[in-house]
This record gives C-alpha cells, structure tokens and sequence, in this order.
C-alpha cells in the first residue's frame, strides 16, 4: 500500500497517489480549507503591510505607457 497521509480538515486518512484533491480527502474538505483562506483566518507569520503600501513586486498591470513598435 503506498503513502496516506490525514486530510487537514476531517483527519481521515486517505492516499497520496492517485487522489486529486491532494492533501484532502475530497472537494468538499480542498473548498472549506479554501474559505478559511478568504475568510482570514488562516495567516501568515511576518510584518503587516500599512494601508497602501506599495510591496514593490510588478503587480503585471499595464502602466498606461505603450512602447513604440517600428
């Protein structure tokens, strides 16, 4: 039998190989790990950004600013 692991949200054991909703044990448990996301609840430890503040990463975001082309 090869490697299971417990689904984070319902703990029931369930393969690794061949399961699609990997590390979850179905759609259900991948969607409510997802809300939990956006709901906020889950965070990550580092510094809070301040309302507005710019991260300075290429958002990918046209800048309105086209190049010529000849």
């Amino acid at each position: 039998m090869g490697l299971t692991v417990k689904c984070p949200i319902c703990r029931a054991l369930v393969p690794w190989e061949g399961n699609p909703y990997r590390p979850f044990c179905s759609e259900r448990c991948q969607l409510v790990d997802l809300g939990t996301w956006v709901e906020g609840k889950y965070r990550i430890p580092g510094k809070e950004a301040k309302e507005g503040e710019d991260d300075g990463e290429d958002d990918g975001e046209d800048d309105g600013e086209d190049e010529e082309h000849s």
